[in-house]
């Protein structure tokens, strides 16, 4: 079975007012302590998950690239260790422009590292400024070349629906866009979430998003060009080429195996033939005590009924444009919604697989609560 593993590092140089990750700023991070604390989780799941084969790991956050070269060689040196990687293992960590430099990014790709993902947001300086970010354009592409320059594989995002950003203008942007990518970007709608800066920006009326049908026009733009550019859509906000998808996010939508390392971090393990959701405690300075203290900072482990992990898998893979397979949500699908639901197009359907229509995805929760049996 496929299995990857997620290790979350959870601070940053700055709260994005957009931002409900699981990040925090400190003025000081003891990177020894947490190095070892990382460690030690990750020896905790591998006692947990012997013989396993890794096909990705993925350093997220918060910015991972605030880690050292030093740890992130040691985490993986760690798991390699304790598990079999496969030949073709995918290595990413996130990577923030502010937080880019030659020499780190020499350092991470020494280190094992093969694929890195930017945080870019935007290509213009305004709207990085209303994004909170800590970079300008020209920062921007500094730290896409140094990806392009040290690392086979690479990707960056962009968040669009920005306040009063128009088609042209997005169009433009995203011309931009194709001449500095890889194989693959994505690109989040932005969207109000609760308990950051932006929703109280909202909630005041300081903040104006694009409204449904422009929001629904930006959406389609996107597909359309960058369907004609060669990097078609995989899932609702990720486009690639052929073979440049990212294999670890495929894990998670796949609905395969995961170990989730670090604060906050989720997993999700068959173990003795159940499948089983672990969380680990979110708040950092917890999770480090409790790792210290008992080897791990699992705050939830539990074994899920048969209709929880359908209804999961259903949740995930519909938003894949390559659908769900039928045989894996039998007993939580309502077939007869489902025929409705292709009758008025956000649907379709073969004899082995779901899947939802473009017009589908721009609606896909509304979809899936009506797909559903208890819906």
């Amino acid at each position: 079975m496929t299995f990857g593993i997620y290790i979350h590092w959870p601070f940053c140089q700055s709260k994005c007012p957009y931002c409900d990750f699981n990040s925090h700023v400190r003025e000081q991070i003891d990177e020894h302590r947490w190095r070892k604390a990382l460690v030690a989780e990750l020896d905790h799941w591998a006692d947990e998950t012997p013989g396993r084969e890794v096909a990705s790991i993925f350093f997220g956050g918060g910015t991972p690239s605030l880690m050292s070269p030093a740890t992130v060689g040691l985490l993986l040196d760690r798991a390699a260790c304790r598990w079999r990687f496969s030949d073709d293992v995918e290595i990413t960590i996130e990577a923030n422009p502010s937080s880019v430099e030659a020499g780190k990014f020499a350092g991470f790709r020494a280190a094992g590292v093969n694929r890195v993902s930017l945080g870019i947001q935007a290509l213009r300086d305004a709207d990085l400024h209303m994004l909170g970010r800590r970079h300008d354009v020209g920062g921007a592409r500094h730290a896409i070349e140094l990806a392009r320059r040290h690392f086979p594989r690479w990707s960056f995002d962009l968040i669009y629906a920005r306040p009063g950003q128009t088609e042209a203008e997005w169009s433009r942007e995203l011309d931009e866009a194709l001449q500095l990518t890889g194989d693959h970007l994505s690109v989040y709608q932005l969207t109000i979430e609760p308990g950051t800066a932006f929703a109280t920006a909202f909630a005041r009326g300081e903040l104006a998003l694009p409204d449904e049908d422009r929001a629904a026009a930006l959406y389609e733009l996107t597909q359309e060009k960058l369907g004609a550019a060669g990097l078609p859509a995989y899932e609702v906000s990720n486009h690639a080429a052929p073979g440049g998808e990212c294999r670890h996010n495929l894990i998670y939508w796949r609905y395969q195996d995961y170990v989730g390392i670090g604060p906050g971090a989720h997993g999700r393990l068959t173990l003795g033939g159940v499948k089983t959701a672990t969380r680990q405690l979110r708040a950092p300075e917890t999770w480090l005590a409790a790792v210290e203290r008992e080897g791990h900072g699992t705050q939830e482990r539990s074994a899920l009924a048969a209709s929880e992990t359908e209804e999961e898998a259903l949740m995930m893979g519909m938003r894949l444009v390559e659908g769900v397979p039928r045989g894996s949500v039998a007993n939580v699908v309502d077939a007869d919604r489902g025929r409705q639901l292709i009758e008025a197009g956000f649907l379709a359907a073969d004899e082995t697989r779901w899947r939802a229509t473009d017009e589908g995805r721009q609606r896909l929760n509304a979809v899936i609560e009506a797909l559903l049996r208890r819906a």
